[in-house]
């Protein structure tokens, strides 16, 4: 039974997937179950302007609680690409690459590079109402790996090397992963938000 329900701005069913586990006794409900259209011009300039960007068009269509997520990959050797273009990096005139092809060209732009620190960001907006938006953003230190190591996660997973475990993101179990990713602890702390959402909302 879920307490409350909670419109997610994306159609990311792996993103999904993680907040479900995350998120305690709440029902996420992306767009595209309810047919709803969403499509945003993410043109902002951080994670945090395209997390409200997201969260502000759906909440126009839902007038319900909405969470947006933006996230990616922020390498140092690469003056912070791929950045807030984490999704799009590497696509050209339209044409999407698959992900593999994304790890490869990064895994290319990184031949040679000695220093190989990055991290991943995760910047969650929490949309009540127009007057009422929670903003919280976390990151997970590490290195890029010179290999694909692992076969879990999604993404950038397979070449990200958790700084804290040794591992890839994508060599975590679900439960290592919740606890070290980005996007777990941004989750943690929104979690306490919803708990007191709940308690307003009853």
């Amino acid at each position: 039974m879920y307490d409350l329900k909670i419109y997610f701005a994306s159609s990311n069913d792996h993103k999904k997937q993680e907040m479900m586990r995350l998120l305690n006794g709440v029902n996420i409900t992306l767009p595209k179950e309810e047919a709803i259209a969403f499509d945003p011009v993410e043109d902002g300039n951080s994670f945090i302007e395209n997390a409200l960007i997201k969260a502000k068009d759906l909440y126009k269509k839902v007038n319900a609680p909405v969470l947006a997520d933006d996230s990616g990959l922020v390498v140092d050797a690469l003056n912070g690409r791929p950045g807030i273009h984490t999704s799009r990096y590497g696509d050209v005139d339209g044409k999407k690459l698959i992900q593999s092809e994304k790890n490869a060209k990064l895994l290319g732009e990184m031949e040679g590079k000695e220093n190989r620190r990055a991290r991943f960001v995760c910047a969650l907006v929490l949309m009540v109402s127009n007057e009422k938006i929670y903003i919280i953003q976390e990151t997970v230190e590490g290195y890029i790996a010179h290999s694909i190591r692992g076969e879990h996660g999604f993404g950038y997973d397979p070449l990200f090397l958790v700084e804290e475990t040794g591992k890839s993101a994508a060599e975590l179990s679900d439960s290592e992963k919740d606890k070290y990713s980005h996007r777990g602890r941004a989750v943690r702390k929104m979690n306490l938000i919803i708990e007191k959402l709940k308690e307003e909302l009853k």
